[in-house]
């Protein structure tokens, strides 16, 4: 066997983990033993521990080189488990960067350099956007939400809402279920007045004329917390950092229909699920980076929300779960990777999980981990248990017991849909909103 000689680490390995103390590490495993990467396809022979110990050998360039970085899904089961307190994870995504940008993800790269470009929202015009969310408001309308129409840029409304780039992009229906919570609690909120995407891809640009809050001067930026969502929130944190003036009000959907609920604005009536068995899927982000980095009780405000809409006795846990949890594959830029074997691969825990748990619906709370639950895990992990994947907002508004909203509330907001539509040169192609009679 080849002797490998030790090299000196370079200037720029010490610049760019600077924070990290990787002489803590010990080399005793237990990143390894919970992460998804060995086993997988192609990476025969890599592990976190060998990776920690190779950088720590000098052997920097061979482990950029490598597919292992690009194979961490950034699940964050090593730096739970770690006895040191280190985070592998994170060494690992600073590698990813030392990468050429031609090996992320198509997607990805595509998606950070329209954000750059000033094209936000996959390419999708604001013309395009607010044609969008003026169908939708006629379909929502017509679908039982009397007077409902989708406010764009109000000025000083108290949230504004700014979905995920897979919702303004493909998921369309998926806005119908938020929307649907703010109608029951007749919430004074707003769309932002062009595609402002929370799912990350606007991070690193906001402040300015395309910051949604500071554009239409909305009390609080409302964002799903999925795992695209916390690097929303990372990049908030840095803009905040690079200039205190683009500080974000931010508020999290969790906590903000927990609130609702709690407070009675809205109601849930959990027998309209009776005779099925629910699981929770605790994502990554959620229960680690979250959980960690912003404060606790993710978990909790899952379960919570879970319970009040389908009842205790009608769901059940996966095992193991919350911050032991399994990643389900569709991490780290794996659900648009062009390496689909990995994503595959990683999920294999998942579907153990989800068979042995007897559920016939698993609800998350994140839009990759949905996907990967919905397509790949079913396809490529075929199990005895057939199963539905619900996304917990989906859940939410399906549970709710709405009072429509009186015919003076509807007439009022005909006119301010009018209006807006007037203001913004849609109305003569759009109709008017109040039109839509109710089924």
């Amino acid at each position: 066997m080849e002797t490998v000689g030790v090299k000196n680490v370079k200037q720029e390995l010490e610049d760019r983990l600077i924070g990290f103390d990787l002489s803590l590490c010990c080399s005793c495993g237990t990143c390894s033993g919970g992460c998804p990467v060995p086993g997988t396809p192609g990476m025969e022979g890599w592990d976190p521990r060998k990776a920690l110990r190779m950088i720590r050998l000098g052997l920097l360039d061979e482990v950029v080189a490598s597919d292992f970085p690009r194979a961490c899904t950034g699940c964050g089961r090593c730096a739970h488990a770690c006895p040191m307190g280190l985070d592998p994870g994170a060494v690992f995504a600073v590698l990813k960067r030392m990468r050429s940008p031609k090996d992320a993800p198509g997607a990805l790269h595509k998606g950070v350099l329209a954000a750059y470009e000033g094209d936000v929202g996959h390419a999708q015009r604001t013309r395009d956007y607010l044609m969008l969310l003026a169908d939708l408001g006629l379909e929502a309308a017509a679908e039982g939400l009397p007077g409902f129409y989708v406010p764009v840029a109000k000025r000083d409304a108290k949230v504004a809402f700014a979905p995920s780039s897979k919702e303004l992009f493909g998921d369309f229906e998926t806005l119908k279920w938020w929307w649907k919570i703010f109608y029951a609690a007749r919430e004074d909120w707003t769309m932002p007045g062009a595609p402002w995407d929370a799912f990350g891809w606007d991070a690193p640009v906001c402040g300015g004329e395309r910051d949604p809050l500071r554009s239409c001067g909305a009390g609080r930026l409302l964002t799903p917390d999925c795992g695209g969502a916390y690097g929303c929130r990372t990049g908030m944190e840095a803009c905040r950092l690079n200039d205190p003036q683009n500080a974000v009000r931010h508020l999290d959907l969790y906590r903000y229909v927990r609130d609702l609920v709690v407070s009675g604005r809205i109601r849930l009536d959990p027998s309209k699920h009776r005779g099925r068995v629910f699981t929770w899927h605790d994502s990554c982000k959620h229960v680690r980076a979250l959980e960690l980095g912003n404060g606790g009780g993710w978990c909790d405000l899952a379960r919570f929300l879970l319970e009040a809409c389908v009842g205790r006795e009608n769901w059940v846990e996966l095992i193991p779960n919350r911050a032991n949890t399994y990643c389900c594959g569709a991490g780290g830029g794996d659900s648009r990777s062009s390496v689909e074997a990995w994503s595959i691969a990683h999920g294999r825990f998942k579907a153990r999980q989800i068979e042995d748990s007897g559920a016939d619906v698993v609800v998350v709370g994140c839009f990759n981990c949905r996907e990967q639950l919905m397509k790949r895990l079913p396809e490529h992990h075929p199990q005895n248990r057939r199963y539905e994947v619900r996304h917990l907002w989906e859940l939410v508004a399906e549970s709710l017991m709405i009072e429509p909203w009186s015919p003076a509330e509807a007439a009022r907001a005909q006119a301010q849909a009018d209006a807006q539509w007037d203001r913004l040169g849609l109305l003569l192609e759009i109709g008017s909103p109040g039109a839509a009679s109710p089924s």
